[in-house]
């Protein structure tokens, strides 16, 4: 079903949009981990000093974003970068107000398609192994260092990571939290797989070998990342998996957990504030009112919205856009403090 409306694209942005901001160049990455056999595309979206041209507000998206310049010349000055981590069944375009907010306060923004785990790429064996994730974002982050244009821009000592749901995971793990695979496993498994029952793979358990998780979690490495300075993850998931406060003890980086107090995907009370109380120094925001999951997904427009379930529509007392207004600002916020 996302899939299908994620085709819906309806709305032409204005040109007069790009006036009202900083432009904003965007590229696409394809890079490919040889050593996994996986692709890892790659988002960036990043300060130009090219103007907007008609060309440049036609394309046609389905969610309320800034117009963006393909392939813009990059800047000549030495920028932070922060790397997106979207939430499962996602990709890595699905926080691209996140990606917006943060370019408009001069960072340079990476997002990343993690394989198997996309809207439009749905591999069961790589919506229960989480670890792949961490290692995605590692690989992106050597890429872009690496690349002719970009690794002169990117300031190597201002990296940070910011991730949603699942994606907040990804960040606790690049930080140094180790998960606990045999608590996770018994709660995926508890009632038949249903306790993790998710809209975007339903009866995802039966779809799996056990075996085939195990043997994937045995050969995880260390997922930490000491390139990355700084972590901001909203309504993180699989808290189940840490259960202890040594699990979460190599993590002494500038650390803030957002959630949302009607989230019934990833409980607050489980999931974000449960973080917080087992990560030291850690900042914390829990949105009020009937803000759930989803509503840290882009803000649909048209058709898009109208047929996007509860992907693109909240409860009616709840602003999306002013969500996203709060949260990119406490983003920005929090890394320009914080590296």
């Amino acid at each position: 079903m996302f899939k299908r409306i994620l085709t819906l694209i309806t709305i032409v942005c204005p040109l007069s949009l790009a006036a009202q901001h900083i432009a904003i160049g965007e590229r696409t990455f394809k890079f490919n981990d040889s050593s996994r056999n996986r692709p890892v595309t790659t988002e960036v979206w990043y300060p130009t000093n090219d103007a907007y041209t008609a060309a440049d507000s036609s394309y046609e998206y389905p969610f309320v974003h800034i117009p963006v310049i393909r392939n813009a010349h990059i800047p000549t000055s030495k920028h932070a970068l922060v790397i997106i981590s979207h939430g499962t069944g996602g990709g890595r375009i699905t926080l691209e107000w996140l990606a917006d907010a943060l370019v408009q306060k001069g960072f340079i923004v990476a997002a990343v398609d993690h394989w198997g785990n996309t809207y439009d790429n749905k591999i069961a064996i790589d919506f229960v192994t989480p670890w792949q994730r961490p290692l995605d974002i590692s690989f992106a982050i050597t890429q872009l260092l690496g690349d002719k244009e970009f690794g002169s821009v990117i300031d190597q000592n201002r990296i940070g990571a910011a991730g949603f749901s699942i994606g907040g995971y990804t960040g606790i793990a690049l930080a140094g939290g180790r998960l606990d695979f045999d608590a996770l496993l018994n709660f995926m498994t508890a009632d038949g797989g249903t306790t993790i029952a998710i809209p975007e793979f339903p009866d995802l358990m039966k779809s799996v070998k056990i075996d085939d998780v195990k043997e994937s979690f045995r050969r995880s490495p260390d997922l930490m990342d000491k390139r990355i300075k700084a972590f901001f993850i909203i309504c993180p998931a699989i808290g189940q998996g840490f259960e202890r406060e040594s699990q979460l003890s190599r993590i002494n980086k500038p650390f803030f957990i957002v959630g949302a107090q009607s989230d019934s995907i990833a409980p607050s009370k489980l999931n974000a504030e449960h973080y917080h109380h087992l990560i030291k120094g850690s900042g914390l925001v829990v949105i009020p009112g009937k803000v759930g999951h989803y509503a840290f997904l882009n803000e649909g427009v048209g058709e898009f919205k109208k047929h996007g379930g509860i992907y693109t529509n909240d409860d009616p007392s709840v602003d999306r856009h002013a969500v996203h207004k709060q949260v990119g600002d406490l983003a920005a916020k929090f890394f320009l403090k914080s590296m």
